[in-house]
């Protein structure tokens, strides 16, 4: 197994850009959110993208944007795919463009129409050019990243927004944040022992008023959600530690030992024990 790579390359505090290349442990980021909008662009093999209840796939050297605070989560066909991935704040760039706080960005490979692809095209090769600066000219990374990176918003503002973009996402607000929440919940207690009537009851609503609204915003269960979370946790520690498998399961909320393994080997198709790299 590849060990994961994150290099965080490029910050622009006053504008709000952040850019990084990274891999992700054992190749999936469990349902996750951020306020800064997301551009994903992988440098080799595919990805599923599935943003709040719709999955889309996302080809080597193409560009997906995700909008700000949309819940989503990334699966990489192989875990050794490397993307570069920028996050860039609206709330920073206000200062600038006042009007981007009401412009929806919907930029997936699969929506592109026949007009806006070579728009498409032009940003996935500015993307490029990128990524070859980072790798081959360091200096002029430098000098060029944030320029180049304001070129691809420029056309996706230009092209690829508009303030009344019939969105593919959940339609209902109050869903969603309630969704948000959970999450939150769910990375600050995943090592506890949280039932789905804990999840409800952090929401003040129903089982199956909860069961019926996560579903519908994420497109997997609360416990299908919770075992990946701490599923990918413990990728990430087999890879980091050297702790014993049983001891890093238990810290990371897994007590029954035989539903670990089958859940782990479901999940990424091989052992815990084989994640890590034999010694020499």
């Amino acid at each position: 197994m590849e060990q994961p790579y994150y290099k965080k390359i490029f910050e622009s505090s006053p504008l709000g850009i952040f850019l990084s290349f990274h891999t992700t442990p054992g190749g999936y980021h469990p349902a996750h959110w951020h306020e800064e909008m997301e551009l994903l662009y992988p440098l080799n093999g595919e990805a599923d993208i599935t943003i709040e209840n719709k999955t889309y796939q996302l080809p080597k050297k193409n560009v997906m944007a995700i909008e700000c605070c949309k819940v989503h989560s990334t699966f990489a066909h192989d875990d050794s795919s490397m993307y570069l991935r920028i996050h860039i704040s609206k709330e920073h760039l206000q200062n600038y463009i006042p009007e981007i706080a009401n412009c929806q960005i919907q930029c997936i490979p699969e929506l592109i129409s026949q007009e806006q692809f070579p728009e498409y095209y032009k940003i996935c090769s500015l993307l490029a050019e990128l990524t070859r600066l980072y790798m081959y000219d360091a200096l002029a990374f430098r000098l060029e990243a944030e320029g180049l990176i304001l070129q691809v918003l420029a056309r996706l503002l230009r092209f690829f927004s508009s303030k009344d973009i019939p969105s593919p996402f959940s339609s209902d607000p109050l869903s969603v944040e309630r969704i948000r929440s959970v999450i939150r919940y769910v990375e600050e207690h995943f090592q506890e022992n949280i039932s789905l009537q804990d999840a409800a009851s952090f929401l003040g609503v129903s089982r199956e008023h909860f069961c019926r609204i996560f579903k519908k915003n994420t497109g997997t269960s609360f416990l299908h959600y919770l075992d990946e979370v701490r599923l990918s946790k413990i990728y990430s520690d087999l890879q980091a530690t050297s702790l014993p498998v049983a001891e890093i399961m238990e810290k990371n909320g897994f007590t029954n030992q035989k539903r670990f393994h089958q859940s782990f080997k479901k999940m990424y198709g091989c052992t815990p024990s084989s994640i890590r790299k034999p010694p020499g």
